[in-house]
């Protein structure tokens, strides 16, 4: 069916896990290109609602409640308000953010199990599942980590391995383990509901292939790949003591499935906004639902839960289209929630008052839509500074600061347009059709774009007609200009309001236009001449250096303290003999001198009162760790005294000083704790 025959969409985003805050990740993926696509249709008048929620259940919530020696419950009342609390701070538009544990989810969820379980629709058989026989319990794949059996990363879970993107199961991990408690598992017989994907490989080929040619190529290809593959039966039942129980006799100690559990969400979360009518949201040829997922979740999204609605029956639509972004990276490397290697969102928006439109934007331009993309602060302060600073805000403020000046704040009649103004208006038009072009199929990052030409449009245009010259001899064309120059300002209001909603409803407020809509854009009478608009106001405001600096040591202080965390001792080497190592001379010396030797990053040359008045030269390896030599000066170290010479960078090299790698990989000297003769033999 063409959009255009929908009388309404449904749009769902991908539910956070409530074990921990939002981060930009989740943001750049699934949240903000959601919330554009939303403002969008609902700037053009269209019916929509925008339905998401906390995913609550699964075993991320378990293992953060025994970490911490609290409940799951509580885990999930904390983070689900955190999470709801920076979501609407940040001006995500959900029509409902609710969470699956609310009493409407559990009687939607357990209903959807057992209509499809009085259908036959589900295949019960034993299976070989890991247990932890130290904690007494069996074990999800998810928390079972090991290595890869396809690219042999270390710690690649027991359903995923994040680093090269396979799907696995548990069994296929080398050298397994107990992500919690790391033990070895066993193997332990158990038994599960399972959804016979199989039974719908033709209908889901049909679908997908012959007709979702227009989806994005990671999802049409992530899709095929599965079918390619063969479509087998997946478990819907897990054997944990936290979740939905499953509503069969006979199945004490199961719960749903996560991934079966958290998308019935959707449905539930809009029989919670719309008890009366969900129905037609879900079950209405004329309804266009669309997935806001990241890419770790398109066979869930796109084969799994499609494959679940079909077993259901009963008029269940499936999505129309599913646009999944690929991964944001941080300052080059992947964004972790167990490293802490992210921004999170609560932190920015304290870290940050204000500037949620800076992050919206910086995400937005550099979203990861076909590939992999980094988030940097620097190119967060250089996008700030540089673009909605110095293009966007400086528009709006001359086109303003200028019609006060010359008019008082109010807005003159034109005159006559001429050729540059007709050009401009073109022009004008020209990213109209395409800003709206690319926010129809879900190219936001272009949209973003294009809704910046508008500015630089204006831009140009102020500069190539010149006012403030205009205005000392042509105040009729003078007049033209600015009521031209407020006419873009307006347009900018509208144009940005699916993406700087903050920003938009500001500039609205100063040009006093009122409720604005998307056929307003290319309009040059949304400021009527004669109206007053008020006092400009800065858009935005430069970031200065202290503050990237500032979230730069905090990633840097992370990263030092997840070193420092993964630190274990260097595993001992090979035993040698009593007598060789007595022949090893351990000397104590006091250095004398310690200078850098030159072109060379690394090497220390030392002086040592060795105790036998000639004084010995070492050269050592450790200049990283020691920025400035002489504080090393008076120093007692330890040497091994009978080595044979050796040339360091044209240095004769008279023994080897010993040292201890830390934690943080510094190298730090063996000294003693009290004052010896120089040449002490260490005994």
């Amino acid at each position: 069916m063409e959009e255009s025959k929908f009388k309404r969409t449904l749009i769902t985003t991908a539910l956070p896990y409530a074990n921990g805050p939002v981060h930009i990740g989740h943001l750049a993926g699934v949240y903000v290109p959601a919330d554009i696509y939303a403002r969008y249709l609902r700037l053009r008048g269209q019916d929509v609602v925008m339905i998401g929620g906390s995913d609550e259940h699964g075993v991320p919530i378990t293992i953060r409640a025994r970490k911490e020696g609290i409940t799951p419950q509580d885990v999930v009342d904390r983070y689900h308000k955190l999470i709801k609390d920076s979501f609407e701070e940040f001006g995500v538009s959900f029509d409902i953010y609710s969470r699956t544990t609310s009493a409407t989810h559990a009687e939607t969820a357990s209903e959807f199990f057992r209509h499809i379980y009085d259908k036959g629709g589900f295949v019960e058989k034993p299976s070989m599942q890991f247990y932890d026989e130290g904690a007494g319990r069996f074990v999800t794949d998810r928390n079972v980590v090991g290595e890869c059996p396809v690219c042999h990363a270390p710690g690649a879970y027991g359903d995923q391995c994040e680093k090269c993107g396979s799907s696995l199961s548990a069994t296929d991990l080398i050298n397994p383990r107990c992500a919690e408690t790391g033990n070895t598992p066993v193997l332990r017989e158990t038994f599960h509901w399972y959804l016979p994907l199989d039974r719908w490989q033709d209908k889901l080929q049909h679908w997908i292939l012959d007709g979702h040619k227009e989806w994005r190529t990671n999802v049409y290809g992530q899709c095929k790949s599965w079918l390619d593959l063969g479509l087998q039966p997946r478990a819907v039942t897990r054997d944990l003591d936290w979740g939905i129980p499953v509503p069969v006799e006979g199945a004490d100690g199961k719960v749903l499935y996560v991934w079966f559990d958290a998308p019935i969400g959707y449905i539930s979360n809009t029989k919670e906004l719309l008890p009366d009518t969900w129905e037609t949201w879900w079950k209405d040829p004329e309804t266009r639902i669309i997935n806001f997922i990241g890419k770790d979740n398109i066979v869930f999204h796109c084969i799994i839960f499609p494959a679940m609605l079909m077993a259901y029956g009963d008029g269940y639509q499936l999505p129309d289209n599913v646009p999944s972004n690929e991964f944001l990276n941080l300052e080059g490397d992947k964004i972790s929630t167990s490293r802490n290697w992210a921004v999170w969102l609560h932190e920015y928006l304290r870290d940050f008052p204000g500037k949620q439109d800076v992050l919206r934007y910086v995400l937005t331009a550099n979203a990861p839509e076909t590939k992999d993309n980094d988030f940097t602060w620097a190119d967060f302060q250089a996008r700030n500074n540089n673009e909605l600073v110095a293009i966007l805000g400086n528009f709006v403020n001359r086109a303003m600061v200028l019609t006060h000046k010359y008019f008082d704040g109010t807005v003159p009649a034109p005159g006559a347009f001429n050729e540059t103004d007709e050009k401009m208006l073109a022009e004008l038009r020209d990213s109209i059709a395409a800003l709206t072009d690319s926010l129809d199929n879900f190219h936001f990052r272009d949209a973003l774009r294009q809704a910046m030409d508008i500015a630089r449009l204006g831009n140009r245009y102020l500069q190539e007609t010149e006012p403030w010259k205009t205005a000392k001899t042509d105040m009729d064309r003078t007049a033209t200009i600015l009521y031209l120059a407020m006419q873009l300002c307006a347009n900018l209001s509208v144009a940005f309001a699916p993406f700087l909603p903050f920003m938009s409803e500001k500039l609205v407020r100063m040009l006093g236009i009122g409720t604005i809509s998307w056929d307003m854009l290319g309009s040059t009478g949304l400021v009527p001449a004669g109206a007053r608009i008020n006092q400009p106001e800065l858009l935005f405001d430069k970031i200065e250096d202290e503050a990237v600096e500032a979230q730069l040591k905090r990633l840097a202080d992370t990263k030092k303290a997840n070193l420092e965390a993964s630190w274990k001792p260097a595993e001992q080497q090979a035993d040698v003999d009593f007598d060789t190592f007595c022949r090893s001379d351990l000397r104590v010396g006091t250095v004398l001198e310690c200078e850098r030797v030159p072109k060379a990053d690394k090497l220390l040359r030392f002086l040592i009162d060795d105790g036998t008045g000639t004084h010995r030269t070492i050269v050592s390896g450790i200049a990283k760790s020691y920025p400035d030599p002489s504080a090393l000066v008076g120093k007692q170290v330890v040497f091994i005294a009978n080595l044979p010479p050796r040339k360091l960078r044209g240095i004769e090299s008279q023994g080897m000083l010993l040292s201890a790698e830390d934690k943080d990989g510094r190298l730090v000297l063996t000294t003693v704790s009290d004052t010896v003769a120089p040449g002490a033999q260490v005994k």
